[in-house]
């Protein structure tokens, strides 16, 4: 019998997360899916299906201690092993420093930090025997933090620090761990963004996103050879 190889994407109801888990449909056998919205994931489920990988889908809010040890437990109850998770689920306020206040800077570290910390906690065992991989999730404002945007950016920096904590332990326990700091990336939360931010510097939002790359320091020829943002 083939072994089934067994990827965990969370954030997976929408966004980049959603996109990783359809992509990664194609090099791995099982998808778990993990976030919030039961009907987003379900409908990430299809996508996945589609391409020919198997895909459950784990309804939990990581935001809550227990559900890291849930969305483990039954994943390994099912397929007995974990390849490859991918901590992708995060979405940190963007409101100004001085107006941010504590229980929207706990909320932002209680799932993108926290959640992400305790769930590759509980699947660091079944990692480390199958020699996995480990992704944490940041983003480009922990490297050009601003005031509009202070929590996203401090958030996104420790999630840089943390993997680069489990990566050396990972290098003792033969699990792979990297961190990715994606730069600019077309979602509905880049959109809503441009949907603020353009009449405010009186522009279309059509203007503001043609504008973008440009104000993002994306040349033409970058332009040309990615997919457009």
């Amino acid at each position: 019998m083939t072994t089934k190889s067994v990827a965990i994407v969370t954030g997976a109801s929408q966004g980049t997360g959603r996109a990783t888990a359809v992509r990664l449909a194609r090099d791995f056998s099982v998808i778990a899916l993990v976030a919030r919205n039961k009907e987003s994931l379900e409908n990430t489920a299809v996508e996945v299906r589609s391409i020919g990988a198997e895909a459950i889908v784990v309804a939990l809010d990581l935001r809550e201690p227990q559900s890291a040890k849930a969305t483990v437990n039954e994943i390994l109850k099912r397929f007995s092993r974990i390849d490859a998770l991918l901590n992708i689920a995060g979405a940190v306020a963007q409101i100004d420093l001085f107006q941010m206040t504590d229980a929207q800077w706990d909320d932002g570290m209680a799932l993108k930090v926290h959640g992400a910390r305790r769930l590759t906690m509980q699947a660091w065992d079944a990692l480390r025997a199958s020699n996995g991989s480990v992704v944490l999730m940041s983003g480009s404002a922990a490297l050009d933090p601003k005031p509009g945007f202070a929590a996203v950016a401090s958030i996104n920096a420790a999630i840089n620090a943390l993997a680069k904590a489990f990566a050396e332990q990972g290098i003792k326990d033969g699990v792979q761990v990297n961190s990715v700091v994606p730069g600019a990336v077309m979602t509905g939360r880049r959109k809503s963004f441009f949907e603020k931010w353009a009449p405010a510097n009186d522009l279309t939002v059509e203007d503001a996103i043609k504008k973008f790359p440009e104000k993002a320091g994306i040349s033409a020829l970058e332009r040309r050879r990615r997919s457009p943002i």
